[in-house]
């Protein structure tokens, strides 16, 4: 009996651990925005910093081998892509509370699926294009454009999701062919030199409380995707997947807490129908034989 299936009461508690302390990065992220840090440089340290906090674990893993990825020029475009995901959610939580803009991030499935799909090739039945469709509804329960007037925070929010959904599916791709730890340090690695090139250019000296703050994101944003990694060597995607969803109740409490944002019932019923759609569209991957990427919806 593998590991897997005799210990998936961890997986799920290593799983709704990442869960709890992942908006973390969110609530941080804000504060360095508020108190005027470029997001650029932000998005440097959350991918830089975290390089650097995984490079041991990397090399124990992978050995020096680890330091190079094997297909430089895929994984940098997947750097890109996780880069630009994180920027704008970061840049989208000047605009909105932090679960709202988590809110309209859980469009993430849905796009993967469509995705998935298109460039994938995977087959995608009636069902679960309809799933697509409702979720869609869902997105625009909590955008309502037309209704009240759209907050650049909302299409942030979206194209972060999109960007995000665009790096699992080439994390989909390659599943299976290598650590999954080692993948991140090299995505982590590859998107901190790429914004090594352009941070200078907008760089703002922080001082000793802002690199603290750095720091903890950046050991926060490492910690939790760990976190991630243990769970699924305990258990199923199938049973971690849908946990991932708990990451909207410590967003809204942290939001709260800090920053004293509550959201409104409207963003309540479009994260349902979101919730939902995604549920449904995960156990038909599952009925189908198909394995969603391992790290779920968490943060970029």
């Amino acid at each position: 009996m593998t590991a897997q299936a005799r210990r998936p009461l961890i997986g799920v508690l290593l799983m709704l651990g990442a869960m709890a302390v992942l908006p973390g990065i969110d609530v941080i992220a804000k504060m360095l925005g508020q108190q005027g840090m470029p997001i650029l440089q932000v998005v440097w340290a959350r991918l830089a910093l975290g390089a650097v906090l995984t490079l041991p674990l990397a090399l124990r893993i992978g050995g020096t081998a680890a330091l190079v990825p094997a297909r430089p020029v895929y994984h940098g475009l997947r750097a890109a892509f996780l880069s630009g995901a994180t920027f704008c959610f970061f840049l989208s939580l000047k605009y909105l509370p932090i679960a709202d803009a988590l809110a309209i991030f859980f469009v993430q499935p849905l796009v993967v699926t469509v995705l998935s799909a298109l460039v994938l090739r995977e087959r995608v039945g009636p069902r679960r294009w309809a799933a697509v469709a409702v979720g869609f509804v869902g997105t625009l329960i909590i955008i309502r454009p037309g209704l009240v007037e759209v907050n650049p925070g909302s299409l942030l929010a979206l194209a972060a999701g999109t960007l995000l959904a665009c790096y699992f599916v080439m994390t989909r791709a390659i599943s299976g062919q290598a650590n999954a730890l080692v993948t991140t340090f090299q995505t982590s690695l590859m998107g901190g030199l790429m914004l090594s090139l352009a941070v200078p250019f907008v760089w703002v000296a922080p001082d000793p409380g802002q690199w603290g703050l750095l720091l903890l994101l950046a050991a926060i944003a490492t910690f939790g995707h760990l976190l991630i990694v243990w769970a699924y060597d305990h258990a199923e995607v199938s049973l971690l997947a849908p946990l991932a969803y708990t990451e909207i109740i410590t967003s809204v409490a942290m939001g709260l807490f800090f920053f004293d944002d509550f959201p409104d019932g409207w963003t309540f019923a479009g994260v349902g129908v979101l919730i939902a759609c995604a549920l449904y569209i995960g156990m038909r991957e599952r009925a189908a034989g198909q394995r969603p990427a391992p790290e779920g919806i968490a943060q970029p």
